[in-house]
């Protein structure tokens, strides 16, 4: 019995360390699975190879086991070290084992995910507003341009990425039915320092036709719709007070959804692999957001 087999036995604990419930698990298996079979017969039959297919060292896990060690990683974002006693990995291949099989199956998520960076496109059952906000999060300090992530607000080197978010519409005749968010558009990191509306300037994007994008006092000057300013050296109305609370209620969405995708560890703690991946990772944590939330 392999260890995902005895773990899908506890559906308690199978959440608790992985996010997912067992079967959104074996439905993302089953959908990974012919986007892996596809990608290793490329890989056994590409041009500059020279091994016959087939030959070579063999995978020290199956694929089901190689996709519960990326999802426990994601959520609990432990050393690969606790993950090689965890999967009886050898210690001295569980870095080039763990390490090699995640960079295999992030991609191949990333193609069923398919998180795009600035086109947001509705489906009918989503309410046509789309949320804009941005989140910062600590990365170990750069060897090289070092001030560029230098962010004074958080006292340490960030990046930081633009998510939008809409909520799904509520069932017919349940009332009380809590309304379900989806991440809709995540964009490439940027330092820390980068302004929110330096970030919305250069991911370049749009709200579609139709629908009302709204973002918080950072994104003054930008086409969304923001809290009423109050003008220097006077005050706000109390109908423009009330209509920023208003605006409040309904663009909290976005922190739900952002905090929702925070439950996986490795979006939320200090990064430690390399900031060339962040991006893909982060998209691929709003597609397990989606599947489990949206």
């Amino acid at each position: 019995m392999s260890h995902t087999d005895r773990l899908l036995k506890r559906p308690q604990h199978f959440r608790r360390l992985t996010g997912l419930t067992p079967a959104t698990f074996q439905h993302l298996l089953a959908e990974l699975g012919p986007a892996w079979e596809a990608a290793e017969a490329r890989r056994k039959t590409r041009c500059p190879r020279r091994r016959q297919p087939g030959a070579g060292p063999k995978f020290a896990l199956p694929l089901a086991d190689m996709l519960l060690v990326l999802l426990i990683y994601y959520r609990t974002y432990v050393p690969y070290s606790f993950l090689g006693v965890l999967f009886g990995v050898d210690d001295s291949t569980v870095y080039s084992t763990v390490c090699r099989n995640n960079r295999r199956i992030e991609p191949l998520l990333a193609g069923l995910f398919r998180i795009p960076e600035r086109k947001v496109r509705l489906s009918p059952d989503e309410v046509r507003e789309v949320f804009f906000d941005t989140t910062e999060r600590p990365i170990p300090r750069p060897t090289r341009g070092q001030r560029a992530y230098y962010s004074g607000k958080k006292k340490r080197h960030t990046v930081k990425h633009q998510v939008v978010v809409v909520r799904v519409k509520k069932p017919a005749g349940r009332k009380r039915t809590r309304r379900r968010v989806r991440i809709k558009a995540v964009s490439p990191a940027h330092p820390g320092p980068t302004g929110d509306k330096a970030v919305y300037d250069r991911t370049r994007a749009r709200v579609p036709a139709g629908a009302t994008g709204y973002g918080d006092s950072a994104y003054q000057g930008t086409t969304l719709t923001v809290p009423y300013k109050r003008p220097r050296g006077g005050s706000l109305s109390p109908r423009r007070k009330a209509g920023n609370r208003r605006r409040g209620r309904k663009r909290v969405v976005v922190e739900h959804g952002i905090g929702k995708m925070k439950v996986w560890r490795i979006a939320a703690e200090r990064y430690r692999n390399p900031r060339r991946r962040h991006t893909l990772m982060f998209k691929n944590v709003a597609g397990l957001h989606n599947r489990m939330f949206g």
